[in-house]
């Protein structure tokens, strides 16, 4: 089957991108590892021995940057509807993280403490009309933040991806209800012409 000009057009962007090159060079799984590793170097997420949550970490190049920065003493657990081939220092659970047992399996995989940092790469099923993705990603996030009601620590991080348009200022504000601090954060590995923007959230509020 002929290939579309769209396919066409994106594999010859794929294979000429600096990051992917990047990333096969440095053995990661997704030009995403370095969206992290950009985030991190300003805003120090990942320390030694922290525990996280990659929500969505299909196929691993978050939980990879994860588990490189928490060692000593730290663990990831890395959770996806999808199957994630094994990641060194990575605990990988199978489902969604909307399902009460996925939760129970996380905490379980945390020793029965909280987290110290919470990451979502997560992106909805994309119908290709923007109002229509746009709400489907403000659903995600807004579940990803009570995710965090429930798994993160008080003290601790959460950094979320989320799509610039309609519905962006109103996760804005469902982040400002829940976290003490908010930011957004536009990594230089993002694709110029994509909308996606991260918003890191920082101490959760208790009322």
């Amino acid at each position: 089957m002929a290939k579309s000009g769209s396919s066409k057009r994106w594999l010859r962007r794929h294979v000429t991108d600096p990051y992917v090159r990047q990333a096969q060079a440095q053995g990661y799984r997704s030009r995403a590892a370095f969206k992290l590793l950009e985030i991190d170097a300003r805003d120090q997420l990942l320390k030694p021995g922290a525990k996280v949550v990659d929500l969505g970490a299909a196929p691993g190049g978050w939980s990879q940057v994860a588990a490189s920065k928490v060692k000593p003493g730290g663990c990831v657990v890395a959770v996806d509807v999808v199957e994630i081939a094994p990641i060194s220092g990575v605990l990988a659970l199978r489902g969604d993280f909307l399902e009460a047992p996925v939760r129970q399996g996380v905490r379980e995989q945390l020793g029965g403490s909280s987290a110290d940092v919470v990451l979502c790469d997560l992106s909805p099923n994309l119908s290709g009309i923007a109002s229509v993705d746009q709400a489907r990603a403000a659903r995600l996030v807004k579940q990803a933040i009570e995710f965090c009601g429930q798994t993160l620590n008080p003290e601790g991080a959460f950094l979320v991806k989320m799509f610039q348009g309609e519905a962006f200022d109103e996760v804005l504000d469902a982040m400002r209800r829940r976290f003490r601090s908010v930011a957004v954060r536009k990594p230089g590995a993002s694709r110029g012409e994509s909308r996606e923007a991260y918003v890191l959230g920082r101490g959760l509020k208790t009322s």
